[in-house]
C-alpha cells in the first residue's frame, strides 16, 4: 500500500521538464500548478498535483488524495491494480480518468511500525492512479501492486510505478490500460531510520 509520499523542489523541476517534453504548447495554467507544488509530505485527504489526460493532451491539476469511503470519515487512498477493473468504485475511473501522481519517494512501515523511505536515484517516481469527480471536487487514488524484490522486506504491496516514457501512454492510450495494470515496478532504493540507528 502507499499511505504517505513526499515531493521536493527537484520533483517540480522534473515534472515541468516532462510536461514540456510531452507538449511544447503546454498551457500556462498547467505550469502555474507545477510552480505551486510545495515540497514536503503528502497525507491522505490533502491536495496534491496530478497529471491527467484531457482532450488528447497531458495536463496537470490539483486534486484531493483519496476517494470518500462509505462510512463518513473513511478515505480510500489505494486501489489494487489486479482487481480495480472489477470494482464499480474504480472501473470507470481507470477506463476514462487515469492519473499520474509524481513524487520524490514514498514511505512504508513494516510489521514493527518501523519506517522506510523508498525512492529512485536521479528521477521522481511516477505512480499510476485514477481520478473521480465528487461534489467537493476531483479526488484521486494511487494504484498498488505486488511488492517487488526491493519492497518485499518491508511490505507485500507497493505503488504501481510508471517509467518516464510510459506516462503519456498510461494517460492517453486506452488500449494499453490493462497491460499497465499487470506491469512489475522498477527496483527502488531504500533508507530506513531503524537500520541507520543500529549502526551506532
Amino acid at each position: 500500500m502507499c499511505g504517505r509520499y513526499y515531493v521536493d523542489d527537484e520533483t517540480a523541476r522534473a515534472i515541468e521538464a516532462l510536461l514540456r517534453e510531452l507538449d511544447t504548447r503546454i498551457r500556462r495554467g498547467c505550469m502555474a500548478a507545477v510552480e505551486r507544488m510545495a515540497a514536503g509530505d503528502v497525507h491522505p485527504s490533502e491536495e496534491a498535483l496530478v497529471l491527467l489526460g484531457e482532450g488528447g493532451r497531458v495536463c496537470c491539476r490539483r486534486q484531493r488524495w483519496g476517494f470518500p469511503g462509505f462510512q463518513g470519515t473513511q478515505v480510500i487512498v489505494n486501489a489494487r491494480s489486479e482487481s480495480a477493473m472489477e470494482k464499480p468504485l474504480f472501473r470507470d475511473s481507470i477506463l476514462h480518468r487515469r492519473a499520474v501522481v509524481p513524487a520524490a519517494g514514498f514511505y512504508e512501515w513494516n510489521s514493527r511500525k518501523e519506517k522506510s523511505r523508498f525512492y529512485k536515484k536521479g528521477q521522481p517516481l511516477l505512480m499510476a492512479g485514477c481520478s473521480r469527480q465528487y461534489e467537493d471536487g476531483a479526488h484521486f487514488v494511487i494504484l498498488t501492486t505486488a511488492a517487488n524484490a526491493s519492497m518485499k522486506p518491508v511490505h507485500d504491496r507497493m505503488p504501481l510505478l510508471l517509467e518516464w516514457e510510459e506516462a503519456a501512454k498510461w494517460l492517453l492510450d486506452d488500449a494499453r490500460t490493462e497491460g499497465f495494470l499487470c506491469k512489475v515496478p522498477c527496483l527502488l532504493e531504500r533508507e530506513s531510520d531503524y537500520e541507520q540507528l543500529s549502526l551506532f
